[in-house]
């Protein structure tokens, strides 16, 4: 009986510290994540050239991709494509533009 009440405490010592070390783990994550984030400025050139390329295909008429992008997901905004593609967020800029609203899903 001595042996199994060792053994489970011994288990439950080791479940704590895999959980301590899990949170550490996590936590830096975190903050690699934020600071990979962080260390993409927002860039007004990309905006310029968003802006140049709907109003250069609206003065030509070219409708917009009906086609949503491969990462488009239900509640998602033009930016959420940022972090994906440059093209699939131009794409669904110039479609909400052009009819007013998002792609379906």
């Amino acid at each position: 009986m001595k042996r199994i009440l060792l053994q489970c405490l011994l288990m439950a010592v080791l479940v704590a510290n895999h959980t301590v070390v899990t949170a550490d783990q996590a936590s830096d994550t975190q903050k690699m994540l934020n600071d990979q984030v962080l260390a993409k400025p927002f860039s007004v050139e990309d905006e310029a050239k968003l802006n140049s390329y709907i109003e250069e295909a609206t003065k030509r008429g070219t409708p917009p991709k009906s086609q949503p992008s491969k990462y488009w997901r239900q509640g998602y905004t033009c930016n959420d494509l940022r972090r994906y593609s440059w093209n699939d967020y131009r794409d669904c800029s110039y479609y909400h533009h052009y009819y007013g609203y998002y792609w379906p899903y």
